[in-house]
């Protein structure tokens, strides 16, 4: 009796299996078939097109070495908070539809939430102490980069992204005056930072849409030492941002 419905659970299994396969043979021959769309946008030089998305902002937080000897700092914490970003796309190919340089600037919100924990002097206590500051920006965005994209598979490809982008704090208070009874932490207005990523994209019959996932992160130290109480622990901070993008090119 178990042979005959080990035989019969494993007709059923190839039958599962072939159904599958004469499924994904379909799909693939489908789309092999379809029309290729926008088949003039490798043959332009020039396209331009606009970029919606969201972003979450962070440091790379260094904290002095004798942060809990000098200050009582057991740990300095950054949390990641949501933003957005909105630019204009202009690229252009390099000699090959497979290389395009492209040119992105853009307008970006962003924050940041820094998270100290000190010990508390109090012999007697239980608990430690808690402070937060957060850091707020809006930037002026100009990142130059290099993509590299697969060939086309009919309407869709994917790409990768290399380059640098300079970025410039409209919300910077490295010339503000200190509030030394309520102090805030000062970040420099300009930055230059790496940035890397990928994509996918699909073509419209006049357009092609884009997704993608960029990480930057700064080459310099944004952090602004005025030896206030929050200040005085942190040695560097370096920013950080993840990006996601739709992107649209005529």
């Amino acid at each position: 009796m178990k042979e005959i419905l080990h035989k019969i659970s494993r007709r059923k299994a190839n039958k599962l299996f072939a159904t599958l396969f004469i499924l994904c043979s379909l799909n693939a021959v489908g789309q092999t078939s379809k029309p290729m769309n926008y088949r003039k946008f490798d043959d332009k030089l020039l396209h331009f097109g606009f970029m919606l998305g969201i972003n979450s902002a962070s440091f790379t937080a260094l904290p002095k070495q004798n942060a809990y000897a000098q200050f009582g700092l057991k740990s300095l914490v950054i949390n990641s908070q949501p933003g957005g970003q909105v630019g204009i796309v202009s690229s252009l190919k390099c000699g090959t539809p497979y290389v395009r340089l492209r040119f992105l600037p853009s307008l970006s919100f962003q924050e940041r939430s820094v998270l100290y924990t000190y010990k508390n002097p109090d012999p007697n206590a239980t608990k430690d102490i808690f402070d937060e500051q957060r850091v707020n920006s809006t930037n002026l965005d100009f990142p130059l980069m290099f993509q590299f994209r697969t060939a086309r598979l009919t309407n869709f490809a994917t790409y990768l992204l290399a380059g640098a982008q300079y970025s410039i704090d409209l919300q910077s208070q490295q010339d503000a005056s200190q509030n030394y009874a309520d102090p805030f932490l000062k970040i420099k207005k300009f930055d230059i930072q790496g940035q890397i990523g990928g994509g996918i994209e699909l073509f419209a019959p006049y357009f092609k849409f884009g997704i993608e996932l960029k990480y930057s992160h700064g080459f310099n130290n944004s952090f602004i030492q005025d030896n206030t109480t929050v200040s005085k622990p942190i040695d560097l901070l370096y920013n950080r941002v993840w990006w996601i993008s739709i992107i649209f090119e005529g």
